[in-house]
C-alpha cells in the first residue's frame, strides 16, 4: 500500500471514529455496570448476559450517533458556525449513503446481540430492543423527529436510565425490582446531563436551524438549572438506597465523585461555546465513575 493510500485509509477510519462520537459512549457503559451490580446483589449475576448487554448498548449508541449525524444533515441543522464536534456527513468526510449503510450495519450487529438477550429475557427484551432502535432512528430522522421538539431529554432518561439499568438486571434476574428502578434514576439523570450540555452548547445554532430542543425552549439559564437539578437528584439517590433499601453505607460511595460534579456544574454556569465540549466529556466521565462507585455500593 502506498503512503497516499495509507493516508486515505487512516482518514477514512478517523471519519468513522468521529461519527461514532467517542465522548458520548460512556453513556452506554455506565447503566450496564449498575444493572449488573443489581443482579449481583440479588445473586443472579451472569457474565455472558452482561457482556451481551454492554455490546448491544454500545452498538445502539453508535448507531444512534450515525442516525443523528445523517438526520441533521438532511434537515440542514448543521449550520456554519456550529461549535460542536464536526459532523461527518455535513463536512463531506463521509457520504450520506456511507453513513446510512454504517448505521444499518451497526444496528444489525446490535440486533444479533439482542437475539441472545431475548433468549435469556423473552419477549420483553424484544420489545425494549425494537423501541430502543426506533427511538435512536426517530430522534432526528422521519416526519416527526422528536429531538427537534424538546423530547430528547426525556427519551435519554428513559432509555439510558430506566431501560438500560432495569433491562440489564432483568435478563439476569427475570424480574423488575424496586432496587433496579431506584438505581436507574441517578444513571438516567447523569446521562441526560450529557445531552443537556450538548444542547446548551448548541443552543444558538439549534435555534437558528429551527431545532427546538428543550435547551432552546428553556433558554440558557433554564438549561443550566436543569443540569444542576439532575445532579441533585442523582446524588440524592444513594442516600435513598442506603436509608430506604437496606444497603450498607457503601451505597454512599458515589459521593466521592461530588468534587467532579461541582467542577462540572461550575463550568455549565460560567463557560459557553466550544469550552463546553470539555464539560460534556467530563459529564460522561462522571457518569462512569458514579456508576462504578454505585455498583460497588450495591454489591457490598
Amino acid at each position: 500500500m502506498s503512503s497516499e493510500d495509507r493516508m486515505k485509509t487512516q482518514g477514512y477510519l478517523r471519519a468513522w471514529i468521529l461519527a461514532s462520537r467517542p465522548r458520548t459512549l460512556p453513556a452506554s457503559v455506565a447503566p450496564v455496570i449498575v444493572g449488573a451490580a443489581v443482579a449481583g446483589h440479588e445473586a443472579a449475576f451472569h457474565l455472558p448476559a452482561v457482556a451481551a448487554a454492554l455490546l448491544a448498548a454500545l452498538l445502539i449508541q453508535i448507531g444512534s450517533n450515525f442516525a443523528n449525524d445523517l438526520g441533521d444533515y438532511y434537515r440542514g441543522a448543521d449550520l456554519p458556525g456550529r461549535v460542536g464536534p464536526t459532523r461527518v456527513t455535513s463536512a463531506g468526510l463521509l457520504t450520506p449513503r456511507q453513513v446510512q449503510v454504517g448505521m444499518i450495519v451497526v444496528f444489525g450487529a446490535a440486533a444479533l446481540c439482542g437475539l441472545y438477550l431475548i433468549a435469556l429475557g423473552g419477549w420483553p427484551i424484544l420489545a425494549v430492543g425494537v423501541l430502543a432502535i426506533a427511538a435512536a432512528l426517530t430522534y432526528t430522522i422521519g416526519p416527526w423527529p422528536f429531538g427537534y421538539y424538546g423530547l430528547g431529554d426525556l427519551a435519554v432518561f428513559v432509555f439510558f436510565g430506566l431501560v438500560a439499568v432495569v433491562g440489564t438486571a432483568y435478563v439476569q434476574t427475570h424480574r423488575i425490582t424496586p432496587l433496579a428502578l431506584m438505581a436507574a434514576v441517578p444513571m438516567g439523570c447523569l446521562i441526560t446531563d450529557i445531552l443537556v450540555v450538548n444542547n446548551l452548547r448548541d443552543i444558538e445554532t439549534d435555534r437558528a436551524a429551527g431545532k427546538r430542543t428543550l435547551a432552546v425552549r428553556l433558554g440558557r439559564r433554564g438549561t443550566q438549572i436543569e443540569y444542576i437539578a439532575l445532579l441533585v437528584v442523582a446524588y440524592a439517590a444513594p442516600i435513598i438506597l442506603w436509608l430506604g433499601f437496606g444497603l450498607q453505607p457503601w451505597a454512599l460511595l458515589p459521593f466521592l465523585t461530588l468534587p467532579l460534579a461541582v467542577r462540572l456544574a461550575r463550568g455549565v454556569l460560567t463557560v459557553s461555546g466550544p469550552a463546553l465540549n470539555r464539560t460534556l466529556a467530563g459529564t460522561a466521565q462522571l457518569a462512569v465513575w458514579f456508576a462504578v462507585a454505585l455498583a460497588v455500593g450495591i454489591t457490598f
